[in-house]
């Protein structure tokens, strides 16, 4: 009689009926047995060592392998989510087996029946994954962690904003920066950048600056914005190098003092609009990139140098100062035939390039020449006055001294290397004069500091005889101090011959 054998396999939480297997045959030969869909997770029936049905989950598991035969690509498969599943030889003498995935997140668990040369595998779990999709899933899950690590890591501030307003998440860079900013809000979720999102919106890339309280400088960054779903990401690059480059240029055009720049071929590189309203030269023979010997051959056509007396000498001065000038800092006064005086200078710049400056000094020289002047006609003046006149300054310093003064005690402060001090001329007229204790009160007066009045203290004279010594106070604590003679005749006849 056919032993009849209906077996019914309960599979997940569920308990989802898999049709029973139904195996018909003698004891002689067994027959194919007809196998109801499993619905539910992977299900493998074998005869022997050969596949004879499976799921279509199942059976996509055994195409990615390959081997001997059928059981050999499902131990390819599977030994490593299921250690010990058993090779050809140790597969006919089970029964039963019961295996549970390695991996602990891993629930699945593989049940192994055989019923003569009939062998039925089914695995049941939550997740019905095999071996290469946990490696797949691995590998997503590394690469997304080495996103993540680029993201927190990176040098430049990367933020994300909700549909909230709020920042969800912040890279490391960001962190730091909003700690540097504003230390005293500490943990508040708001953005660090106040952006103005319409021209965000148009442009996707906007210029923003930041305080940092820290410093107390501004640090300015280029901040774009990524639209994702509902969220916002923003990315921020600093160009605070950018800032003070293009801040550099606006100087270096604004300049009122005119640059040339020559390479180190000697061709001229940069220059900007003061050297063209200084000299005159025109912008098209200056943007023609002329060398250092055309350029100041043009100077001189300009009348904007002296005019050489001997054209050939000039020549090798100019290449001279050309020398100088790449080497070493160089400077000369150009006094021209127009009434201006040019200051020019020459310094070597990197890269064996050499940059010259043209300033326009009339004024100061002006100025200057007039102070001088001025100085001079005041010297003249002091020097027709009879009283010896002397003007120490707060520090006590003589500054100003007139004939007189020089004539009655024999002193010439502007021959001397050192700073003549009310103490060096205490000395001096100490050793001209009788012994009184006006001198060491001058002393005290000359560097009192504060309130002052005019004061004065009758001295003798040892050849000139009694005379008045008048101090009275002037501006910035400064001191002037006027030797007037008593009795002018008795001067005058012990300056008689004998």
């Amino acid at each position: 009689m056919p032993v009849v054998e209906i077996i019914v396999v309960l599979v997940g939480a569920g308990a989802a009926v898999i049709a029973g297997l139904v195996f018909l045959g003698t004891q002689s030969a067994p027959q194919k047995a007809q196998v109801a869909p499993n619905p539910c997770g992977m299900h493998f029936l074998f005869c022997d060592l050969d596949l004879e049905h499976a799921t279509d989950q199942a059976r996509s598991v055994l195409l990615k392998e390959s081997g001997e035969t059928d059981w050999h690509a499902l131990r390819a498969a599977l030994t490593a989510r299921f250690p010990g599943l058993p090779d050809g030889n140790a597969l006919r003498s089970l029964d039963t087996l019961t295996l549970r995935a390695a991996a602990l997140d891993d629930p699945a668990v593989l049940h192994l029946d055989r019923e003569q040369e009939m062998t039925r595998v089914v695995i049941e779990g939550d997740f019905l994954i095999d071996a290469s999709a946990v490696h797949e899933i691995k590998s997503t899950e590394a690469e997304l962690g080495t996103l993540r690590l680029a993201a927190a890591s990176s040098p430049y501030p990367i933020w994300l904003v909700g549909a909230d307003g709020k920042i969800h998440w912040r890279n490391i860079a960001y962190q730091t920066l909003a700690d540097a900013a504003r230390p005293s809000d500490e943990g508040t979720d708001d953005p660090l950048f106040h952006l103005d999102q319409e021209e965000l919106d148009e442009k996707r890339t906007v210029r923003a600056s930041i305080k940092v309280e820290e410093t107390n400088l501004t640090e300015w960054y280029n901040v774009t914005a990524t639209q994702v779903d509902d969220s916002t990401i923003y990315h921020a690059v600093d160009i605070n190098a950018v800032i003070e480059a293009e801040v550099a240029q606006r100087n270096f055009v604004h300049l009122s003092i005119g640059l040339a720049i020559f390479d180190r071929n000697g061709q001229l590189a940069l220059f900007n609009p003061a050297m063209v309203d200084l000299t005159s030269l025109p912008v098209e023979f200056l943007s023609g990139r002329p060398g250092l010997l055309a350029f100041f051959d043009r100077l001189r056509d300009n009348r904007v140098m002296p005019e050489p007396k001997n054209y050939s000498s000039w020549r090798q001065e100019i290449s001279d100062m050309i020398a100088a000038a790449t080497h070493a800092s160089y400077q000369e006064t150009w006094t021209l035939d127009t009434g201006h005086t040019y200051r020019i200078s020459g310094r070597p710049h990197p890269d064996g390039a050499v940059a010259f400056l043209v300033e326009d000094i009339t004024a100061e020289i002006s100025l200057t020449r007039n102070f001088r002047a001025e100085l001079e006609l005041g010297q003249s003046l002091m020097d027709t006055f009879e009283d010896a006149l002397a003007v120490f300054s707060a520090a006590g310093v003589l500054t100003f001294c007139n004939a007189a003064f020089r004539e009655m005690w024999g002193m010439d402060p502007e021959g001397s290397f050192a700073d003549v001090t009310i103490v060096d001329s205490l000395k001096e007229w100490q050793a001209q004069a009788e012994p009184d204790p006006a001198w060491a009160d001058m002393r005290d007066f000359v560097m009192k500091v504060g309130e002052r009045a005019t004061w004065e203290a009758e001295v003798i004279h040892k050849s000139d005889g009694l005379f008045t010594a008048r101090l009275s106070p002037i501006a910035s604590g400064a001191t002037v101090i006027r030797f007037s003679v008593k009795d002018p005749a008795q001067k005058a006849s012990s300056q008689l011959p004998a």
